[in-house]
């Protein structure tokens, strides 16, 4: 293989792998100054010159001519005058000597290991180079292409056709992707394995909410209105505290949209996510309240030495301050930092009661809807009656009504 054939066959490889041609360039020196020391041990003294649109490549070597009964003979920069005048008749001691070296000096086998080489160099600073571009993007948003969907990750293509990771603990519950599905993330971390860049993607953290919120809503792009907090539970429900810096733009409003423009389309990206949007306040009481909506709270009693809060509402808001699977108070919790304790607000004189619908973790949505139909539709209107009357208009199994009364009976002791 000649130099030119070497040259182009690397320069064309490495234009598909878009190397620049300084950087080109500088591989290929190296290369060939490796190929230069381990023949002849020293390349200080060796120039490298390289055409890598024409595929030119020359090498030269510079040594000084000494005296043949010299001690310097034997240093890798000197040539006796001997060894000189074969080369050129009228050389003299002192003048320089320099030797043209072709490709074919360092014999086929070495030039096949450059070549090898060669590719390996570029393949390792594509690698590089992904690794670069991947770190700096981390906390940005990517929109990829589902390349294949394996047990323990579905494996993306942007469009320069690298390779993204979206492992199972990072989707969604409610994704269902397909080869072909375009598909939205963030960039969470980008690892390597044994030199290859693996990049990681991420469709649950609060990061990408946030970049959502970001491209969705100007003012927030623009810097009018700050995001103080995200909490998440990944296709359940998010939390957003936003705060504005113009009096004049509702920050509440601005994220919705008119109609709930602007955040349907984040809500359809996020599988149903239930998003609320609240305004974010130094009033501790208050943000705790608003943390907690849709319920409505009577008061709260903070404890900063435990960062706990007791929250006081009606019977009929408590259910919704829980909210569905417990959801709601959780993520208020970790959007305030407080623990939140929630307790009936009961006025003197009231007897309290409860709505069978805060029972519903407990006790199945079709009995509660089978109770509310003859008029069932609070604790105390079921245990007032009889096991005899319940089972008489209600229908329902004894085992069922005991299982029933005995759960109520449990939430007032």
């Amino acid at each position: 293989m000649d130099s030119s054939t070497l040259i182009e066959s690397f320069a064309d490889f490495a234009k598909t792998k878009n190397v620049d041609r300084p950087t080109m360039i500088r591989i290929l020196e190296d290369v060939f100054r490796t190929m230069i020391r381990k023949k002849f041990e020293f390349d200080d003294n060796f120039e490298v010159i390289i055409n890598a649109e024409k595929g030119d490549l020359e090498i030269w070597r510079y040594r000084e001519i000494v005296d043949d009964n010299s001690e310097d003979i034997w240093d890798y920069d000197k040539i006796s005058l001997e060894e000189a005048r074969k080369i050129e008749p009228d050389f003299e001691i002192g003048e320089q000597v320099a030797e043209s070296v072709g490709l074919e000096d360092f014999g086929r086998r070495a030039v096949m290991t450059a070549r090898q080489t060669l590719m390996q160099r570029i393949k390792d600073l594509e690698k590089d180079i992904l690794y670069q571009k991947y770190k700096d993007l981390v906390g940005d948003v990517v929109t990829a292409e589902v390349y294949q969907v394996l047990g323990r990750e579905v494996i993306l293509q942007d469009h320069e056709g690298n390779e993204l990771s979206l492992p199972k603990s990072e989707q969604i519950a409610k994704d269902r992707f397909r080869k072909g599905d375009t598909v939205r993330a963030i960039i969470s971390k980008v690892d390597t394995n044994n030199g290859t860049p693996k990049i990681i993607v991420s469709r649950i953290s609060p990061e990408f909410l946030e970049r959502l919120f970001e491209q969705e809503v100007p003012e927030i792009y623009d810097g009018l209105i700050s995001i103080k907090n995200i909490v998440r539970e990944p296709g359940e429900r998010a939390k957003v505290a936003v705060e504005s810096y113009d009096d004049r733009i509702d920050p509440v409003g601005a994220c919705v949209g008119m109609k709930g423009s602007r955040i349907h389309s984040i809500v359809r990206e996020l599988r149903n996510e239930n998003i609320d949007v609240i305004n974010y306040t130094e009033n501790k009481d208050l943000y705790i309240a608003r943390s907690l909506s849709p319920a409505k709270i009577v008061r709260t009693e903070i404890n900063e030495e435990e960062s706990r809060v007791s929250v006081f509402l009606k019977p009929d808001q408590v259910s919704l301050a829980i909210g569905k699977g417990g959801y709601n108070i959780r993520l208020a919790g970790q959007l305030v930092g407080y623990e939140i304790d929630v307790f009936r607000d009961i006025e003197e004189g009231e007897e309290e009661d409860i709505l069978l619908t805060e029972f519903k973790d407990e006790i199945d949505e079709w009995i509660i809807e089978e109770l509310n139909k003859v008029g069932l539709d609070t604790a105390k209107s079921v245990i007032d009656l009889s096991m005899e009357e319940l089972i008489r208009r209600t229908d329902l199994e004894e085992e069922t009504i005991a299982e029933i009364v005995k759960v109520i009976h449990n939430e007032f002791e």
